[in-house]
């Protein structure tokens, strides 16, 4: 007996030991995998920037290369004399050169003497001795090929910015020396370049020589900087020439980095691009943040949990990492093109929305207005903010980061509703043929964004038919998805829209809801419409299905899962009801942005709530601590700094059970993947009237329960 309890004595003591040392060691593994993970995915990173750097440093000096070429073959066998005698023609030839080149200054043809013959800048070229030019005296003495300098400043009366030479030997018939061929190229071309990749916390960027000259930099230093040959950089640059991957401290700035250099091939030349290990350090210590705040209990249901979890997120980062690395070599040679198509779209249609509401604001503020013109321009300007709103809803719903706010709708009713302004846009030579069943059939999703999905394919099917034909709209139940494995035990609503356009090709079919894809002519689309609705119906759990015959016609079948009506009342449509009165009632406002918080307060004052500004989450839940009976509703920003509204919402829930919060937000992709935890949701931007009605509806459910029941503040 005696024997059995000592041995259960030990036991409970080893669990003990146990209970803190695992968690400890957990916490340690996890510590050192991510360290690990971390630096791996920087070093990715580091090596996908350095490529792009490389490929756009290789092109633009391939290019010079070939412009100097160019001039070489146009004055070959041309003594100066004979220069000289052309030079107004030469002269427009190096500046059309020139022009026709962004990262280009100028092109110059010297004589043997320093002096220039021509140049693309003044006509004709002032008599000044270039000999002390590094440029030049690089091939007084031998042929160098290609020269490429450092950085030097205009000489008078030339005048601009810093540039480098890059410049070839003139030869004669005989290999004698007879001046230089040399181009003036921009360091900023460089250093502009690489602000707009490097947009990472913590990156760099730069161009530099094989001599250790720095030719350009980002972030830009404002003193010229060159590398010790003999420094511990210049020394494993001569270990490697090639390249590599090094931890060093910058010179200039004195900032420790993880860096990547690279040879450009044939030139003397490095690109080198890298990440502060501060930036990388803090990608870490956000990651073991995260795992710190789950692993503080210290029990082994807990442990278990997190093992799990560990083992998943490590499944889910090799997973994503694989997926990252092949959607970056597919986009990597349509990146910037794609960009520039998705951001012109974009500022064209925001300008024009922007146009109506800056001249519908000016004609506001004439005096004298009369009243209908007033209202006139009012209208104007909240009709052009919901456009504006749902043009950001279509950006997010392509990428599927948009807060969907589902509900039970009959989907003949509303394809019914919505009729009218597919009508609108298609034009009336087009035929609108509208299919519906007996039965209402319903769905559980989010109706404003099933209905622009039906309008992104109508106008898709008008621009396929060229403005004429026919678009029928079919509305039925399918008792199953094709090809899906695992099917909605009630089965699907399939909405065919279908068209007698021209068709899409074959090869085009893998391609069409990619993002940013369009066949339509530059600035007639940006290739957003299919992107919305395929991840719409992804995200509502269903799919779109494409059918299509080359001069025929095609057919796209949006499939949603359908939901049984009995014990659901279906959602009713957005109330029009004018402003609700506050009568007082007390509202927590938080907001981050104090203008948006500011007017948000002031119309609360105007429409008889008693609100009261807080900044940030925790002088929030301090004036609740304060104050647990004071307020009957929170209205708080969901994206802030700190804690986020989320969070707080939930410490609320925690701490003041009874006391409803309502959240708002444009974006926030925790709720976009997660949901509103169970939150009152207003969407930015929102109305007034949207606004009064939520609060006051959530507000007065905890004045009814004040009313009926004393409370006792909850400690937290």
């Amino acid at each position: 007996m005696k024997t059995a309890q000592n041995n259960s004595l030990k036991l409970l003591q080893w669990m003990m030991a146990a209970s803190l040392a695992f968690p400890v060691a957990l916490f340690a593994f996890a510590a050192v995998t991510s360290w690990k993970s971390t630096w791996k995915i920087a070093d990715r990173e580091i090596e996908r920037t350095l490529d792009v750097a490389h490929e756009h440093a290789l092109k633009v000096f391939e290019t010079i290369d070939r412009s100097l070429s160019e001039i070489n073959e146009i004055v070959r066998g041309k003594s100066d004399a004979e220069i000289k005698a052309q030079e107004g023609q030469l002269h427009a030839r190096l500046k059309l050169l020139a022009d026709a080149l962004p990262q280009m200054k100028s092109a110059w043809i010297f004589d043997a003497q320093g002096r220039a013959l021509v140049n693309s800048l003044i006509l004709p070229a002032p008599t000044i001795d270039f000999t002390d030019r590094d440029y030049f005296s690089a091939h007084v003495t031998r042929d160098v090929r290609l020269f490429i300098g450092k950085t030097l400043l205009p000489r008078p009366p030339y005048q601009g910015a810093p540039f480098f030479g890059v410049s070839r030997r003139r030869e004669t018939s005989d290999g004698s020396f007879s001046g230089v061929i040399q181009a003036s190229v921009f360091p900023e071309y460089f250093s502009d370049f690489y602000a707009r990749i490097g947009r990472d916390a913590g990156s760099f960027l730069a161009l530099g020589l094989t001599d250790g000259a720095i030719l350009a930099r980002y972030p830009a230093l404002q003193k010229d900087l060159r590398i010790d040959r003999s420094g511990p950089v210049g020394q494993q640059m001569a270990a490697d020439p090639a390249g590599g991957l090094m931890t060093i401290v910058s010179p200039g700035d004195g900032v420790e980095r993880r860096l990547g250099y690279q040879r450009l091939t044939g030139y003397p030349v490095y690109v080198a691009a890298g990440l502060d290990t501060s930036a990388i350090r803090a990608r870490w210590l956000s990651t073991i943040s995260q795992h710190l705040i789950f692993g503080i209990p210290a029990t082994a249901l807990l442990f278990l949990l997190l093992a799990l979890a560990l083992r998943r997120t490590r499944k889910l980062y090799a997973e994503s990492a694989r997926r990252l690395e092949a959607e970056e070599a597919l986009r990597h040679g349509q990146r910037l093109e794609a960009l520039g198509q998705l951001t012109g779209g974009v500022a064209h249609d925001f300008n024009n929305l922007l146009t109506v509401i800056r001249s519908s604001v000016d004609l506001l503020q004439r005096p004298g207005l009369a009243p209908e013109r007033q209202a006139r321009y009012v209208a104007a300007i909240s009709d052009t903010v919901n456009r504006a709103a749902k043009l950001t809803a279509q950006l997010l719903a392509f990428a599927r980061r948009q807060t969907l706010k589902p509900e039970v709708f009959d989907v003949g009713h509303c394809v019914r509703s919505v009729s009218d302004i597919v009508g609108t846009l298609t034009g009336s030579p087009v035929e609108i043929v509208i299919r519906l069943p007996d039965d209402p059939l319903f769905v559980h999703a989010d109706a404003g964004q099933f209905e622009t999905a039906l309008i992104n394919i109508a106008v898709n099917a008008r621009d396929a038919m060229r403005g004429e034909g026919r678009l029928t709209i079919t509305v039925c139940a399918a008792p199953e998805l094709p090809g899906a494995i695992v099917q909605n035990p009630d089965g699907y609503v399939a909405v065919a829209i279908e068209d007698t356009g021209v068709g899409i090709p074959r090869d085009q079919f893998e391609r069409i809801f990619e993002p940013f894809f369009t066949t339509k002519e530059v600035g007639q689309g940006t290739g957003l419409g299919l992107s919305q609705v395929f991840g719409f119906a992804k995200q509502s759990g269903g799919e779109v299905i494409v059918e299509s015959v080359v001069g025929k016609g095609s057919t796209f079948t949006l499939y949603l899962p359908r939901v049984s009506i009995d014990g659901v009342a279906p959602s009713a449509i957005a109330s029009n009801d004018p402003v609700v009165d506050g009568e007082g009632l007390s509202v927590l406002v938080v907001e981050d942005n104090r203008d948006v918080g500011q007017f948000a307060a002031d119309a609360l004052s105007e429409l008889g709530y008693a609100p009261t500004l807080m900044t940030n989450a925790r002088d929030a839940l301090a004036e609740l601590d304060r104050h647990p009976l004071g307020y009957d509703v929170v209205f708080s920003d969901v994206v802030m700094p700190g804690m986020t509204g989320i969070e707080m919402a939930q410490e609320i829930r925690r701490r003041h059970a009874d006391l409803p919060v309502v959240l708002t937000s444009g974006y926030s992709h925790v709720l976009a993947q997660n949901g509103t935890f169970g939150f009152e949701l207003l969407q930015k931007p929102y109305s007034i009237e949207q606004l009064s009605r939520v609060l006051t509806k959530v507000g007065n459910w905890r004045r009814q329960r004040a009313e009926t029941s004393p409370q006792t503040p909850t400690s937290s």
